[in-house]
């Protein structure tokens, strides 16, 4: 019988062994319920043969055909992904919509004896789930910014904070992009959905009667739409401000993005990009100290005469509740440190 859940939590905490998504792989890559392990029923390929038949010749020939695909890849993850499972094992099944990927799954797995249950709704019935927590109900935590100029350390702040058990949640590690222009990380940013799964799974996690700190980013990471329901909670949330000289911040920087200045090239193209906004003469300028791995007097100069003004306006433009400014010098690890220290307490206290 199919399996009914009305939050995302009773998902969760279920005890399932396993969760099992058996949509296709470019289904899965797109959003999957965190943790869900793929095992295909119908390949890329087989899917579109199968929904091809279905319109163009007939639903039972495209069933029949279908079946002996299911049957057959369900026959290799026996052999090859679930081999190991013992008798006891307890998975649960979805596809796209709770119907015949699914049910055919897992009616294999129960022939066998295992204690096989299928998400009523499939991946459509966790999405809309997933919807309701990130865009269609406040969000019931209580959310403090991390805020400051570029290169005051936030995001080590953070990681940080974690290890002094204050409730965080790090956007730009979800959203695989440092929320810039030269924000891009090796790894390919998720998809939108993905993004919002990852959020929801996070913040279900979190004790509301807590409260979280996130960086102060803008509506969105890199192409991640912040989702509606954290975006509001975002804006009227009380701030902590670091401040941190020009100079530390453009030595920080060179730290951070070492990854960066070691492509002269594409740091060369990611500065074409500011062009429409500063002008060719100036990225020009900005371009050759690249290529002279002037890196800390080219962080300097992007704050002072781009990023700072940017985020001075974003700042102006509507009124913010201060917890707290806290002035740092160095910012070397001594000084994360104590300023992680200080911003635990005052996290705690409120």
């Amino acid at each position: 019988m199919p399996t009914a859940f009305t939050t995302l939590s009773q998902i969760y905490a279920a005890g399932f062994d396993d969760i099992i998504d058996v949509r296709s792989p470019a289904e899965y890559a797109e959003d999957h319920i965190p943790g869900a392990i793929s095992l295909p029923a119908l390949d890329n390929d087989q899917r579109a043969t199968v929904g091809t038949i279905y319109t163009q010749e007939s639903s039972f020939t495209a069933r029949k055909i279908g079946a002996a695909m299911v049957a057959r890849n369900v026959a290799v993850h026996l052999e090859g992904a679930l081999a190991d499972r013992d008798g006891g094992w307890r998975p649960l099944v979805y596809c796209w919509r709770g119907g015949q990927r699914s049910g055919s799954f897992a009616s294999i797995l129960s022939q066998i004896g295992w204690r096989a249950e299928v998400i009523e709704g499939g991946y459509r019935s966790y999405r809309r789930l997933v919807v309701q927590a990130m865009h269609d109900t406040p969000l019931p935590h209580r959310v403090i910014l991390l805020d400051g100029n570029t290169g005051t350390a936030k995001t080590d702040i953070l990681a940080l904070l974690a290890k002094r058990g204050v409730q965080v949640i790090d956007l730009e590690g979800l959203a695989a992009h440092r929320g810039s222009l030269f924000g891009a990380v090796a790894r390919p940013q998720p998809s939108q959905k993905a993004f919002e799964s990852a959020l929801a799974h996070v913040f279900d996690g979190l004790d509301p009667a807590r409260p979280v700190v996130i960086e102060a980013e803008s509506s969105k990471v890199g192409a991640a739409l912040v989702p509606s329901a954290l975006w509001v909670a975002m804006r009227g949330a009380p701030r902590i401000r670091l401040n941190a000289p020009l100079e530390a911040r453009a030595r920080y920087l060179t730290r951070a993005y070492a990854d960066l200045t070691a492509d002269i090239g594409a740091m060369q193209a990611t500065l074409a990009k500011l062009v429409p906004l500063r002008g060719h003469e100036q990225v020009c300028l900005w371009q050759q100290m690249a290529v002279r791995r002037e890196f800390e007097a080219l962080a300097a100069e992007l704050m002072a005469k781009h990023y700072d003004s940017r985020y001075n306006k974003s700042r102006s433009a509507h009124q913010v509740d201060l917890l707290a400014e806290l002035d740092l010098f160095r910012l070397d690890e001594e000084e994360l440190a104590q300023v992680a220290d200080q911003i635990a307490g005052l996290v705690k206290s409120a």
